[in-house]
């Protein structure tokens, strides 16, 4: 969001929202729930979850610093259809529906935030797009240290993201053995599993690894 409307006007709703850190597995919106406030995400990265009607959990995208979270249901007028949980440490700057709608009138942001969710929509898809699945899933795992700020804040320190294989598996559209198989091929030097967590120890390697998807 903060590309669209510029540093100028970002800085303005930050101000004017209440700052709250959440660690990296809390959830920071529930789905279901009603819009009574949006998020300015100001540091690390969250996942987009959906409870669909067969119960499975599905994973729509990740958001970093810059974007906004719940604004959907807020113009709406509606419930939440999707939770966001943290992924890794987060910092969040909270504005109440009114905050935000009066907001978004004084700046005219109404055009501006339907092309904003539009231009989401894309990313995702285009994320999930074909290709080599070793080369791929890398090239996620960079988007997610990148969206962290984690080269610029301590490149050489493992990130830990809050991320299971099963939901990499519905991100990239494929099946969690061959996400297994290449977190596997990728090896432990670079890339850690552990419980309900993905660890991320050679960024470098991973950045190679995600620049032959192109080549």
């Amino acid at each position: 969001m903060r590309d669209f409307v510029g540093n100028e006007v970002w800085t303005d709703l930050v101000e004017n929202a209440v700052e709250r850190r959440h660690p990296a597995g809390a959830t920071l919106l529930r789905q279901g729930e009603p819009g009574t406030h949006v998020l300015a995400v100001l540091g690390g990265v969250t996942k987009v979850v959906r409870r669909e009607r067969n119960g499975e959990l599905n994973l729509l995208a990740f958001r970093g610093a810059g974007e906004l979270l719940g604004e959907v249901a807020v113009l709406d007028d509606d419930v939440r259809l999707a939770s966001v949980e943290a992924l890794t440490d987060c910092v969040v700057g909270v504005l109440t529906k009114d905050q935000f709608t009066h907001f978004a009138t004084r700046h005219d942001l109404f055009p501006l935030l339907v092309r904003y969710a539009l231009t989401r929509l894309r990313e995702s898809d285009q994320a999930r797009g074909g290709g080599d699945a070793l080369a791929r899933l890398a090239a996620v795992l960079v988007q997610l240290a990148d969206l962290s700020g984690h080269a610029l804040h301590g490149p050489d320190e493992p990130l830990e993201l809050a991320l299971t294989r099963h939901e990499l598996a519905q991100y990239l559209r494929t099946s969690r053995n061959t996400v297994t198989a290449k977190l596997a091929e990728l090896g432990t030097r670079c890339v850690q599993t552990r419980r309900m967590r993905i660890v991320i120890h050679d960024l470098p390697a991973l950045r190679r690894t995600a620049q032959t998807l192109g080549g």
